[in-house]
């Protein structure tokens, strides 16, 4: 028999103060009822109480054991009350991973207006263009940019991004335009190098089917701000996300090349461990970027 089950008969008869009234109360039989209270005392070695068909009298055991009961009752409605709110209201600790450059402009910034409306929430933010274990590193999300996606974790789509090879009009005027991938080799290709994760080359889509290629050139590094700010010089050809140039992008500072071989889909997700209740914490934050990443002009914003 269920040793809380048990405990909760005997404070329910107890306060009750009858045997008949606490088991209508549970809809029971107090047939029922009694048998868990035996069951009780037999597991406990004691006897709890003294009962007639008309009172009930605790032993000096009993009255001890009552005590801690409705303490342990007590502490269980409020750890369930807490866990049950977190579902709805956004309390603790949410540990974020992003990366470096998007985290820096398009998710720590809107942190002091998601705090305002949730001031109960702490926030800690890890930014690094690693892809992070999640579990293992205790994350409660992270966000990730285009790429596979564990089948074991959820993925909720924040917003649309491409991932496009730029340069300034100028470099094209003094390199020549490439027109197909094999003509890459004969550009100077900003990329990544390995502390910048991106060590395996640029992807494109060639045929209906997944290309990836070696970037080669004379600057590379492991800051994806600093590869968009050599773009935007001239020294070269960059795989950026639409995301980080659009502004450039909308001006003419930058423009793209080789759009026939973009990737269609290398959209902006938030990433998350399958979970069957996944906390406020988590919900209402994923829910704040996707509103704001939703405002008219947000992506024009240099």
């Amino acid at each position: 028999m269920d040793k809380l089950k048990q405990i909760e008969a005997f404070v329910d008869v107890i306060e009750q103060g009858s045997l008949t009234r606490a088991a209508l109360g549970q809809n029971i039989t107090p047939v029922m009822l009694g048998r868990r209270i035996d069951a009780l005392e037999k597991r406990l070695g004691v006897k709890l109480m003294h009962r007639t068909t008309r009172h009930l009298r605790l032993t000096e055991e009993g009255t001890v054991f009552l005590d801690h009961c409705k303490k342990l009752l007590h502490e269980l409605d409020s750890a369930e009350k807490i866990i049950s709110e977190g579902r709805h209201k956004a309390t603790g600790h949410l540990v974020v991973s992003a990366p470096a450059a998007y985290g820096r402009k398009h998710v720590a910034p809107h942190a002091p207006g998601f705090l305002a409306e949730h001031p109960d929430v702490r926030i800690s933010f890890n930014l690094t263009d690693r892809v992070v274990d999640l579990v293992r590193e205790g994350y409660d999300f992270g966000i990730r940019i285009g790429g596979a996606i564990d089948p074991s974790f959820v993925a909720v789509k924040l917003a649309t991004n491409r991932r496009v090879v730029c340069a300034t009009p100028d470099y094209l005027r003094r390199n020549g335009v490439p027109h197909t991938l094999d003509d890459l080799e004969k550009h100077n290709c900003l990329a990544f190098n390995l502390q910048g994760g991106q060590q395996r080359g640029w992807y494109f889509q060639q045929n209906g089917k997944p290309v990836t290629l070696r970037a080669n050139g004379n600057l590379d590094c492991n800051d994806g701000e600093l590869l968009h700010r050599w773009a935007c010089e001239g020294l070269g050809l960059a795989w950026r996300s639409t995301w980080e140039i659009q502004p450039q992008l909308a001006s003419g500072e930058l423009v793209t090349v080789l759009d026939d071989y973009a990737l269609p889909d290398y959209n902006i997700m938030a990433v998350y461990p399958q979970q069957r209740n996944l906390p406020a914490k988590v919900r209402f934050f994923i829910d704040k970027l996707k509103a704001v990443y939703a405002q008219p002009g947000y992506w024009m914003q240099g």
